[in-house]
């Protein structure tokens, strides 16, 4: 296995999170971290970390086939590596916008949006679930023009790492150079957030830029206090339903759903129902719009 800069970065985020903890209680913001809500963060981070030790070797493998096809190998020359992080943050952008709608990627994803807290620990919910959801497909395509697997996967863990610092309330505003092209606190606070204005926009990894070249961006609004969690907010602290309440839910929609509508459950957009008794983060967002419209 590649190095993975993950594994080395856990003690430096244990000691963020602990000096974040500590400095929000001396600035007198107990909200900021909720003992049940970060323990949950912190079993999820656990669980994942434990799915990626379990699945990793079987992702290089997929990644090594795959290079095997490639037309050429353009090796581990220096200026590869900067090369392979600017797509492959393109390729996780793509993922990230599909993990929102897609109902499928999204089961894997939505335990990183189920705490209605943001705070370092928030970072930690990733996937438990992610390599059966296939998440891996959207890097398949970097082996095939010729990068090596191993620099994918660094790449891949160098921008995991760059995300975590970003889950704070703590940071406001940074530079304008720099809210301008890469992703921020301010940024991924809007990513996070369940106001109408906010539903899906601003899927970056670290650079900001794909999302104003997509369409997606939109800033943080300073005048509307951001609320966090997810459309239906778990309402429970349990480890097992906060990692799998959404492949339930498909489970159960498979099931009861008429023939000709049991695919659409698996592959349309969160919140879609055959009968239009639920809303996607589309229509709750053009409803906004247009009542803000006819004021």
């Amino acid at each position: 296995m590649p190095f993975d800069p993950v594994a080395y970065a856990i003690p430096v985020f244990v000691a963020l999170i602990l000096g974040e903890l500590l400095w929000t209680r001396f600035a007198g913001d107990a909200r900021a971290y909720e003992w049940r809500d970060t323990g949950t963060s912190l079993a999820i981070g656990l669980g994942s970390t434990v799915a990626g030790a379990i699945t990793g070797g079987l992702t290089a493998a997929l990644l090594g086939w795959v290079h095997g096809f490639a037309p050429l190998s353009i090796g581990w020359a220096w200026w590869a590596w900067p090369l392979c992080f600017i797509l492959d943050d393109l390729a996780y952008y793509v993922f990230h916008r599909s993990a929102h709608r897609v109902r499928w990627f999204w089961a894997s994803h939505v335990n990183h949006h189920s705490s209605q807290h943001y705070n370092l620990s928030t970072a930690l919910r990733q996937s438990w679930t992610g390599f059966v959801a296939l998440s891996f497909i959207f890097r398949l395509p970097l082996a095939l023009v010729g990068f090596e697997p191993g620099m994918i996967l660094v790449c891949a863990g160098v921008n995991l790492v760059y995300q975590f610092w970003i889950h704070t309330e703590t940071v406001k505003r940074l530079p304008r150079w720099f809210e301008a092209v890469m992703n921020t606190p301010s940024h991924h606070r809007v990513h996070h957030a369940v106001n109408a204005r906010y539903l899906d926009r601003n899927y970056a990894g670290t650079f900001i830029v794909w999302d104003k070249l997509f369409g997606t961006f939109t800033p943080e609004d300073d005048e509307e206090r951001i609320r966090y969690g997810i459309v239906s907010q778990l309402g429970t602290f349990n480890l097992f339903y906060a990692v799998f309440h959404e492949w339930i839910g498909i489970a159960s929609d498979v099931w009861k759903a008429p023939w000709r509508h049991k695919l659409s459950y698996l592959w349309r957009e969160p919140g879609w129902s055959h009968d239009g008794s639920r809303e996607t983060s589309e229509m709750i967002r053009r409803r906004w719009l247009e009542g803000r419209d006819g004021q």
